[in-house]
């Protein structure tokens, strides 16, 4: 993390629809220079909150501060500061690449260069195209290029690789990273666990309105906790996993065992839960 400054702090967090109580007391703190991802099924709460952090949504109850702002109040300072990347946005369909950042760019104090963010997001040799022309993937960088040109301290990412293909993502991957070299905070909600584990300093995991876990992935999953699953096949050709604190102990009792009755351990294999593995074991139904 690139500072122990707090970029958003959110206490006792509450949102309700009517009866529906759609976040339920979440709390979570928000370093500067920090990726942070929110991570969920559909219907889990992360748009609310996120909505309520960019100011679109106004809270129920419960303390929130973005910046050292309270976005329900929407101060100038406070946009001005901030960038956001939308689940979809729309732009008018015969403007050119180049004139939308440039006429975005005029609505901010510092903006970025214009060149400098088309490089960025990879829109080089789609500068002078109109938007029109875009795939569902290059409108997905001209979003990021729209959420960088106002040279943002804190940047709200909702799902900002949908639609792109491998490379494109790995792309885009390598930009968010670039924003964390740069000093910049990352919000990041993403339903592609791959993503959150290579880009997230930390993730929480929401699920009913509440968070059901939070640290980094190391620590929800690869080379966290002191799980291990061991999987093998028995002698009738079933599959068998055990996980187990020690797995040494437990494969020189599976060996000994097997070597007893003259019988080999079939596709035996140790791994560690990976976050993914935390993530669906967290969210399932019951």
């Amino acid at each position: 993390m690139a500072s122990t400054e707090t970029a958003i702090e959110v206490s006792d967090l509450r949102k309700s629809y009517g009866d529906l109580e759609a976040v339920r007391g979440i709390e979570f703190r928000v370093q500067r220079g920090e990726i942070y991802g929110l991570l969920g099924p559909n219907g889990a709460g992360k748009t609310s909150t996120v909505e309520i952090l960019e100011g679109y949504r106004q809270r129920t109850s419960g303390t929130v501060s973005v910046l050292g702002f309270d976005p329900n109040q929407r101060p100038r300072e406070l946009r001005a500061r901030v960038g956001i990347v939308l689940q979809s946005s729309g732009i008018y369909s015969h403007v050119k690449v180049a004139e939308v950042l440039a006429h975005f760019a005029q609505f901010y104090p510092h903006p970025r260069d214009v060149n400098e963010v088309i490089q960025l997001t990879g829109l080089t040799e789609k500068r002078d195209e109109r938007t029109r022309h875009l795939s569902g993937g290059q409108r997905r960088r001209l979003d990021l290029a729209l959420a960088l040109i106002g040279d943002p301290e804190l940047i709200f990412l909702d799902e900002p690789t949908t639609g792109f293909d491998p490379a494109a993502r790995r792309s885009a991957w390598q930009t968010i990273r670039s924003l964390r070299d740069l000093g910049k905070t990352v919000l990041l909600t993403t339903h592609y666990l791959d993503e959150a584990q290579a880009l997230a300093d930390r993730v929480a995991i929401i699920k009913g309105g509440r968070i059901l876990a939070e640290g980094s992935p190391a620590e929800l999953g690869v080379g966290g906790g002191s799980r291990y699953r061991v999987a093998y096949a028995n002698g009738d050709g079933e599959a068998v996993v055990v996980e187990t604190d020690n797995p040494t102990t437990l494969l020189h009792e599976l060996t000994g065992a097997a070597l007893g009755r003259g019988e080999e351990l079939r596709s035996l294999s140790v791994t560690r839960p990976s976050l993914e593995d935390v993530y669906l074991e967290l969210t399932a139904d019951a």
